[in-house]
Protein backbone atom coordinates (compact mmCIF):
# COMPACT_ATOMS: atom_id res chain seq x y z
CA UNK A 1 0.00 0.00 0.00
CA UNK A 2 2.99 2.29 0.48
CA UNK A 3 6.06 2.42 -1.67
CA UNK A 4 9.48 3.82 -0.96
CA UNK A 5 12.12 4.98 -3.39
CA UNK A 6 14.71 3.50 -1.03
CA UNK A 7 13.25 0.05 -0.42
CA UNK A 8 10.30 -2.16 -1.20
CA UNK A 9 8.12 -1.81 1.85
CA UNK A 10 4.65 -2.74 0.66
CA UNK A 11 2.54 -5.45 -0.79
CA UNK A 12 2.03 -5.18 -4.51
CA UNK A 13 -0.67 -2.81 -5.66
CA UNK A 14 -2.94 -4.12 -8.37
CA UNK A 15 -4.37 -2.09 -11.21
CA UNK A 16 -7.94 -2.95 -10.22
CA UNK A 17 -7.26 -2.04 -6.60
CA UNK A 18 -7.47 1.69 -7.26
CA UNK A 19 -10.00 3.59 -5.24
CA UNK A 20 -12.63 5.39 -7.32
CA UNK A 21 -12.02 8.51 -5.26
CA UNK A 22 -8.93 10.22 -3.89
CA UNK A 23 -10.66 10.19 -0.50
CA UNK A 24 -10.61 6.39 -0.19
CA UNK A 25 -7.98 3.70 -0.50
CA UNK A 26 -8.69 0.12 -1.51
CA UNK A 27 -7.31 -1.96 1.34
CA UNK A 28 -8.51 -5.43 0.32
CA UNK A 29 -10.46 -7.50 -2.17
CA UNK A 30 -12.58 -10.55 -1.36
CA UNK A 31 -11.12 -13.56 -3.18
CA UNK A 32 -14.01 -15.89 -2.32
CA UNK A 33 -15.65 -17.88 0.44
CA UNK A 34 -13.79 -20.08 2.91
CA UNK A 35 -15.73 -22.90 4.52
CA UNK A 36 -19.47 -22.92 5.18
CA UNK A 37 -19.85 -20.45 8.05
CA UNK A 38 -19.33 -17.18 6.21
CA UNK A 39 -15.56 -16.72 6.38
CA UNK A 40 -13.92 -15.13 3.34
CA UNK A 41 -10.54 -15.30 1.67
CA UNK A 42 -9.26 -11.75 1.69
CA UNK A 43 -6.35 -10.35 -0.31
CA UNK A 44 -4.93 -7.52 1.78
CA UNK A 45 -3.07 -4.58 0.23
CA UNK A 46 -1.89 -3.26 3.60
CA UNK A 47 1.85 -3.00 4.14
CA UNK A 48 1.37 -5.47 6.99
CA UNK A 49 -1.46 -7.67 5.67
CA UNK A 50 -2.38 -8.89 9.16
CA UNK A 51 -2.91 -5.32 10.37
CA UNK A 52 -5.95 -4.82 8.16
CA UNK A 53 -8.41 -5.22 11.04
CA UNK A 54 -6.73 -2.45 13.03
CA UNK A 55 -7.71 0.31 10.60
CA UNK A 56 -11.40 0.13 11.50
CA UNK A 57 -14.45 -0.78 9.41
CA UNK A 58 -14.02 -1.09 5.65
CA UNK A 59 -16.72 -0.16 3.18
CA UNK A 60 -17.80 -1.59 -0.15
CA UNK A 61 -17.34 0.26 -3.42
CA UNK A 62 -20.68 2.04 -3.12
CA UNK A 63 -19.90 3.16 0.43
CA UNK A 64 -23.32 1.89 1.51
CA UNK A 65 -22.16 -1.21 3.41
CA UNK A 66 -19.48 -1.26 6.10
CA UNK A 67 -17.73 -4.37 7.39
CA UNK A 68 -15.77 -4.90 10.57
CA UNK A 69 -12.93 -7.29 9.76
CA UNK A 70 -11.68 -10.04 12.08
CA UNK A 71 -8.71 -12.05 10.81
CA UNK A 72 -9.02 -15.71 11.83
CA UNK A 73 -6.23 -17.28 9.82
CA UNK A 74 -4.05 -17.13 6.74
CA UNK A 75 -3.74 -19.11 3.54
CA UNK A 76 -1.47 -18.96 0.53
CA UNK A 77 -1.38 -15.26 -0.36
CA UNK A 78 -4.67 -14.50 1.43
CA UNK A 79 -6.08 -13.93 4.88
CA UNK A 80 -9.01 -15.89 6.23
CA UNK A 81 -11.36 -13.34 7.75
CA UNK A 82 -14.82 -12.82 9.12
CA UNK A 83 -16.78 -9.78 7.96
CA UNK A 84 -19.59 -8.43 10.11
CA UNK A 85 -23.01 -9.34 8.73
CA UNK A 86 -21.67 -12.28 6.70
CA UNK A 87 -22.84 -15.50 8.38
CA UNK A 88 -23.03 -18.14 5.65
CA UNK A 89 -21.20 -19.37 2.58
CA UNK A 90 -23.75 -17.98 0.12
CA UNK A 91 -23.31 -14.43 1.43
CA UNK A 92 -19.53 -14.85 1.52
CA UNK A 93 -19.46 -16.16 -2.05
CA UNK A 94 -21.69 -13.28 -3.21
CA UNK A 95 -18.90 -10.91 -2.10
CA UNK A 96 -16.30 -12.51 -4.39
CA UNK A 97 -14.42 -9.72 -6.16
CA UNK A 98 -15.75 -7.00 -3.83
CA UNK A 99 -13.22 -4.28 -3.11
CA UNK A 100 -13.10 -2.96 0.44
CA UNK A 101 -12.12 0.63 1.09
CA UNK A 102 -10.91 2.79 3.94
CA UNK A 103 -11.18 6.59 4.11
CA UNK A 104 -7.80 8.03 3.14
CA UNK A 105 -7.84 10.19 6.30
CA UNK A 106 -7.88 7.05 8.48
CA UNK A 107 -4.42 6.05 7.30
CA UNK A 108 -1.33 7.35 9.08
CA UNK A 109 0.82 9.75 7.09
CA UNK A 110 3.56 7.91 5.19
CA UNK A 111 7.12 8.26 6.39
CA UNK A 112 9.51 10.58 4.59
CA UNK A 113 10.18 9.39 1.03
CA UNK A 114 7.33 6.86 1.23
CA UNK A 115 4.10 7.11 -0.73
CA UNK A 116 0.79 5.32 -0.70
CA UNK A 117 0.29 3.45 -3.95
CA UNK A 118 -3.12 5.12 -4.27
CA UNK A 119 -1.39 8.53 -4.25
CA UNK A 120 0.99 7.52 -7.06
CA UNK A 121 -1.59 5.89 -9.33
CA UNK A 122 -2.95 8.44 -11.77
CA UNK A 123 0.06 10.78 -11.62
CA UNK A 124 1.38 12.01 -14.96
CA UNK A 125 4.86 10.69 -15.75
CA UNK A 126 7.00 13.39 -17.36
CA UNK A 127 10.62 13.76 -18.38
CA UNK A 128 12.87 16.44 -16.92
CA UNK A 129 11.96 18.83 -19.75
CA UNK A 130 8.25 18.42 -19.01
CA UNK A 131 7.46 16.06 -21.92
CA UNK A 132 4.62 13.79 -20.83
CA UNK A 133 5.30 10.11 -21.48
CA UNK A 134 2.25 8.58 -19.78
CA UNK A 135 0.43 7.99 -16.52
CA UNK A 136 1.13 5.76 -13.54
CA UNK A 137 -1.33 2.89 -13.82
CA UNK A 138 -0.08 0.55 -11.08
CA UNK A 139 2.71 -0.12 -8.58
CA UNK A 140 4.15 -3.65 -8.54
CA UNK A 141 6.68 -5.44 -6.37
CA UNK A 142 8.09 -8.48 -8.14
CA UNK A 143 10.57 -9.12 -5.34
CA UNK A 144 13.40 -6.74 -6.26
CA UNK A 145 11.73 -3.45 -5.28
CA UNK A 146 8.76 -1.41 -6.38
CA UNK A 147 8.16 -0.81 -10.09
CA UNK A 148 5.86 1.82 -11.58
CA UNK A 149 3.73 0.72 -14.51
CA UNK A 150 3.41 3.68 -16.88
CA UNK A 151 0.55 3.54 -19.41
CA UNK A 152 1.37 5.32 -22.68
CA UNK A 153 -0.96 6.54 -25.40
CA UNK A 154 1.08 4.57 -27.94
CA UNK A 155 3.04 1.43 -27.35
CA UNK A 156 3.11 -1.04 -24.49
CA UNK A 157 3.26 0.12 -20.88
CA UNK A 158 6.65 0.82 -19.34
CA UNK A 159 7.93 -0.68 -16.10
CA UNK A 160 10.09 1.87 -14.32
CA UNK A 161 12.13 1.15 -11.17
CA UNK A 162 10.78 3.26 -8.32
CA UNK A 163 14.16 4.53 -7.15
CA UNK A 164 15.45 8.01 -6.42
CA UNK A 165 17.80 7.78 -9.43
CA UNK A 166 15.01 6.97 -11.91
CA UNK A 167 12.20 8.96 -10.21
CA UNK A 168 14.02 11.99 -8.79
CA UNK A 169 10.95 14.16 -8.23
CA UNK A 170 7.38 13.52 -7.07
CA UNK A 171 4.92 16.41 -6.84
CA UNK A 172 1.58 15.13 -5.57
CA UNK A 173 0.13 18.64 -5.54
CA UNK A 174 0.96 19.20 -9.21
CA UNK A 175 -0.14 15.67 -10.09
CA UNK A 176 3.07 14.44 -11.69
CA UNK A 177 6.36 12.70 -11.15
CA UNK A 178 9.57 13.17 -13.10
CA UNK A 179 11.32 10.21 -14.65
CA UNK A 180 15.01 10.11 -15.59
CA UNK A 181 14.90 6.89 -17.63
CA UNK A 182 17.92 4.63 -17.94
CA UNK A 183 19.36 4.39 -21.46
CA UNK A 184 17.16 2.34 -23.74
CA UNK A 185 14.04 2.37 -21.55
CA UNK A 186 12.04 4.58 -23.90
CA UNK A 187 13.43 3.07 -27.11
CA UNK A 188 11.13 1.05 -29.33
CA UNK A 189 11.69 -2.69 -28.92
CA UNK A 190 13.90 -4.14 -31.68
CA UNK A 191 12.01 -5.64 -34.58
CA UNK A 192 12.30 -9.33 -35.20
CA UNK A 193 14.29 -10.33 -38.24
CA UNK A 194 11.19 -11.20 -40.27
CA UNK A 195 9.78 -7.70 -39.59
CA UNK A 196 12.87 -5.90 -40.86
CA UNK A 197 12.39 -4.05 -44.15
CA UNK A 198 13.83 -5.81 -47.22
Amino acid sequence: MTGSRNAAVAAASERDARAPSAHRVCLAVVAGAHGVRGAVRLKSFAQDPLAIARYGPLEDESGATRFTVRVVGAGKGVLIARLSGVADRDRAEALRGARLYLPRAALPPPAEDEYYHADLIGLAAVLGDGLRIGEVRAVHDFGAGDMLEIARSKGPPLLVPFTRAVVPEIDLGAGHLVIDPPAGLLDAPPRRREEAPA
